[in-house]
């Protein structure tokens, strides 16, 4: 494989291993998140490129496209959760943050290089999560935002017909990350450890990344609509087998 590749919340988890399997495939890539350090540290392991960028910033999103000669796959991974309430309860500038990163985010990116990917006949994959198609307590504002993001990528992939872009969605339930939970929950390390007790295997960020690899790696016209990707234990949100698997 060649091409360039930009990998957005490129700093920890998913995005972190998305630019690792990605170079490892052979990929230029261009890793893009807020955190300057995390970034120059995973440049220097993988030879990935950094690019210190905040998604929510239009200027800074249309400059950092404007700097590059050519994008053959944008990754739309930044993203994540904040708060765990019941929509009574839930604070509304939880969810303005939630969708400013996850959806605007993912707009202005896809809006700003999307002449390149035209231009080369180019992949644009986006990270969303089993919660754009499946509700659960607590979660309103997650899911609310996924849902958008879902039907940003669906939306996409309607006017796009024709043209030579593919638009691709990798929907994962479960992933056990070093900060997806932790974040959510404010902090409350016990909180974020208690949600994967006891689960055999969730998915790993590698996990993720590896069906990135593979969506990507397919022929130009073959196209994924959307990967739903679960580890073993779970078979929906509300269905997750805690304890050794059966047989086993």
């Amino acid at each position: 494989m060649a091409g360039k590749v930009v990998v957005t919340g490129a700093s920890s988890g998913i995005g972190a291993a998305t630019v690792r399997r990605l170079t490892k495939d052979g990929f230029d890539v261009v890793a893009v998140a807020r955190r300057a350090d995390r970034l120059a540290a995973l440049a220097a392991e993988t030879g990935a490129r950094a690019h210190p960028l905040d998604i929510t910033d239009d200027d800074a999103v249309r400059e950092f496209a404007a700097g590059l000669d050519s994008c053959d796959v944008l990754v739309n991974n930044a993203g994540g959760a904040l708060g765990a309430e019941q929509v009574a309860l839930a604070a509304p500038d939880d969810w303005a943050h939630m969708f400013s990163v996850n959806v605007l985010g993912t707009l202005r990116m896809t809006q700003a290089l999307l002449p390149l990917l035209r231009a080369g006949g180019g992949t644009v994959v986006t990270i969303t999560s089993t919660a754009a198609f499946v509700n659960y307590e607590g979660g309103g504002g997650y899911s609310a935002a996924k849902h958008a993001e879902h039907a940003l990528s669906e939306t996409l992939r309607l006017e796009l017909c024709g043209q030579p872009v593919r638009v691709i969605e990798v929907a994962p339930g479960m992933v056990h990350t070093e900060e997806f939970a932790l974040n959510r929950l404010r902090g409350d390390a016990a909180g974020a450890a208690a949600l994967y007790e006891n689960v055999d295997a969730p998915l790993s960020a590698d996990d993720v990344a590896e069906c990135v690899s593979l969506v990507v790696g397919l022929p130009q016209h073959v196209n994924v609509d959307r990967m739903v990707v679960r580890p073993l234990a779970q078979a929906t949100q509300h269905k997750l087998h805690r304890g050794p698997l059966l047989g086993t």
